[in-house]
């Protein structure tokens, strides 16, 4: 019998997918050239596509290596393009797949010349234009016409993996010169349709067959409703095309007039706004939950255990169940250290959309929440936000984010109709706070004015963020804000419910520790009068007009109480910061009148120094009437400040009121950082999905 001329090979030990070949065939360095094989790539694009197979094979490659291999590069893009542009499934949904793994990671390296090196690996000088053209307007086709939102969420990270990938180049200019804006709100108010519309055919369907507890169940508010924002498909129809639309809006906004920021001004459908507020909403509520996850922080209300507990009976107290693992120390630190997570970047557009669009801040205020189980979209911003400036001091990300929720605040709190809304006693929310560092905020269980819960976050943020090197913006921006709800409270002689008192005992607790790290403030900032003067005109505007806010005499004693225990820190302020002085008016670019020729006018110390020596001289006359010899009680002092009202004259000075409305411009450099942190922030969530 003849041997068989066949052999018998050795079984392999792994198996290799034939995507995997086809991409090591592709990006093999040798004279083989398989780019312009027809075939090639018609095989490339039916085999559904390895993500993390070609993202660590590109990983693999230099700069040096993808310039090499340029020309594979160059067809890998113009064929993908061309088989998104060509809508045939499932071509073109492994043609998105492929671009945004292809993108993400060809953008990320470093090259010596950026904008010319990327454009030679990805469609060459002489077919830059034509290429990027027709990459817009396939994006912009699958967004508008795809049938399947599967696709259309895959085109919208492709375009995210663009425009977050070469941000500091040109190339996104192709999406400016090719509006996307209606594609996106297209995409916004499609998911609205499709689940009003999916309900009203369930409903129908309900009602034929007589089936009543569908619409009890599948159908209620709590169950259907809610799954417009908390599902795991709806909420990205809105993140994301919302995230692309706020890096879009932000590109090269201060060199040129950006056609995304005009198109946000004149926006009215109001409908697309109310499904973009509540996806806010979500998304804040996501990344709040983070913060929530590492260390709960809901203050324990009273139950018959802790009440047992609290007279000294525990004994008698029912057993708890198992109390739940916290993280260590270092474990919490570098978990908070981490966030927010990236879905903050999301911030970025409501920055946007609240400066160029009054009905988006209108909704932003009003919108209800979407189910009994959930809370309304500001409630979860300004819960965020609590969080956000709670730990700002823990990363750069964290206080810039924090930051701008700051500006986002003091553009509501600008428009008087606004700030109307959120002082107004009938229009009250709950918000959850962040109470997970000494000292607490007091808890507040019942539905409050949304300047209340603001006034509380912002005391909450200058008691945690206190540190040697301070970091001026934060305390501009939140003494700002403080002063701005003042004055509009004062302007309005609107008396807000609120305890006072904290505000009070924080503002002067700030100004000692201004007075103790004197040396180190007044050389450490050239920003420092900026920040000096208006917690001077805040303090000082309390004091010559708190009757017109405070909703009861003793909010307005406890003030005075405070400066009589801060009287020597006052004067020690004066001198250490008198450089550093400005009156009223010409901190608002006003030429003041009562300036001195020798030097600053220090106005609005003085008057907080002579409330404080005028009740100091009368404590001084009453001591030794007292029950306690030379020591007053606490109420004894209060009764000396009640009787003193009568004899205490303030100087009329004008101006204490006054601010300046915000322009852009002067936060250029702090929104330009804050747009690096989002292109960073979006790549990371591009990577992890």
């Amino acid at each position: 019998m003849e041997v068989s001329p066949l052999t018998q090979q050795a079984r392999p030990t792994t198996f290799q997918a034939k995507i995997d070949q086809l991409y090591e065939d592709l990006l093999r360095q040798d004279e083989e050239d398989l780019a312009d094989s027809d075939g090639f790539w018609g095989e490339f694009f039916l085999l559904r596509p390895d993500k993390p197979g070609l993202e660590r094979r590109l990983e693999a490659l230099t700069t040096d290596d993808i310039l090499h291999l340029q020309h594979e590069t160059q067809q890998l893009f113009v064929r993908a393009v061309h088989q998104v542009k060509l809508a045939r499934s499932p071509s073109d949904e492994n043609a998105l797949d492929t671009l945004t793994v292809f993108l993400g990671v060809i953008l990320a390296k470093r090259y010596t010349n950026p904008s010319a090196d990327i454009i030679m690996v990805l469609a060459g000088l002489d077919e830059v234009d034509a290429v990027f053209f027709e990459f817009a307007n396939a994006i912009e086709g699958i967004v508008k016409t795809a049938g399947s939102v599967e696709v259309r969420k895959k085109a919208i990270d492709v375009a995210l993996s663009l425009t977050s990938g070469a941000y500091q180049t040109s190339l996104v200019s192709y999406f400016t010169h090719r509006d996307l804006f209606p594609a996106m709100m297209k995409v916004l108010a499609s998911a609205l349709c499709t689940v009003h519309f999916l309900k009203k055919r369930m409903l129908s369907l309900a009602q034929s067959l007589g089936i009543l507890f569908l619409s009890n169940s599948l159908l209620s508010p709590t169950k259907n409703t809610h799954l417009l924002i908390q599902d795991s498909e709806t909420p990205e129809q809105v993140f994301r095309p919302f995230l692309l639309l706020g890096l879009l809006a932000n590109y090269n906004k201060f060199e040129f007039r950006n056609p995304y920021r005009v198109r946000l001004e004149d926006f009215v459908n109001e409908t697309t706004i109310q499904k973009i507020v509540e996806g806010l909403g979500s998304a804040c509520s996501r990344s709040r939950d983070y913060y929530v996850s590492i260390q709960e922080d809901v203050a324990e209300g009273w139950s018959l255990g802790s009440t047992l507990s609290y007279i000294g009976l525990g004994v008698l107290a029912p057993s708890k169940g198992a109390a739940p693992t916290l993280p260590k120390g270092e474990d919490m630190k570098d978990g908070f250290a981490n966030l927010p997570d990236p879905t903050a970047a999301v911030l970025l557009g409501a920055y946007d959309f609240s400066i160029a669009n009054k009905i988006f801040c209108f909704n932003l205020l009003s919108s209800p929440a979407i189910s009994k189980n959930s809370e309304p979209p500001f409630s979860s911003f300004l819960s965020l936000t609590s969080y956000l400036l709670h730990h700002a001091y823990r990363s750069p990300r964290a206080t810039l984010y924090g930051l701008l929720n700051l500006l986002i605040l003091r553009i509501l709190v600008e428009d008087l109709a606004l700030c109307k809304t959120l002082c107004d006693q009938e229009t009250l929310v709950s918000v959850r706070l962040c109470r997970q560092r000494q000292p607490f905020l007091p808890a507040a269980p019942k539905p409050r004015t949304a300047a209340a819960s603001m006034l509380d976050i912002l005391i909450d943020t200058m008691n945690h963020n206190l540190r040697r090197q301070l970091d001026i913006p934060v305390y501009i921006s939140t003494v700002g804000l403080i002063h701005r709800l003042l004055s509009y409270l004062t302007f309005t002689r609107t008396r807000l419910a609120y305890h006072w008192s904290l505000l009070w005992q924080t503002l002067i607790s700030f100004l000692r520790f201004l007075t103790t790290y004197a040396p180190s403030l007044s050389v450490q900032d050239l920003a420092l009068p900026s920040l000096i003067n208006p917690f001077l005109y805040t303090l000082a505007l309390a004091v010559t007009s708190g009757e017109t806010f405070l909703p009861d005499p003793a909010a307005y004693d406890d003030l005075f109480y405070k400066l009589v225990e801060a009287g020597d820190y006052l004067i020690r302020f004066k001198k250490a910061f008198h450089p550093h002085f400005t009156q009223p008016d010409d901190t608002f670019g006003a030429t003041s009148t009562t300036s001195s020729s020798n030097g600053p006018t220090t106005g609005p110390i003085d008057i907080l120094i002579q409330v404080s020596a005028h009740y100091q001289g009368l404590v001084e006359a009453e001591k030794g009437k007292g029950r306690m010899g030379n020591n007053l009680s606490p109420r004894e002092v209060s009764k000396v400040i009640r009787q003193g009202y009568e004899t205490l004259s303030l100087p009329a000075i004008g101006g204490l009121d006054r601010w300046d409305k915000f322009r852009e411009g002067d936060e250029r450099g702090m929104l330009k950082r804050v747009a690096r942190v989002a292109v960073e922030d979006t790549k990371r969530l591009l990577r992890s999905a």
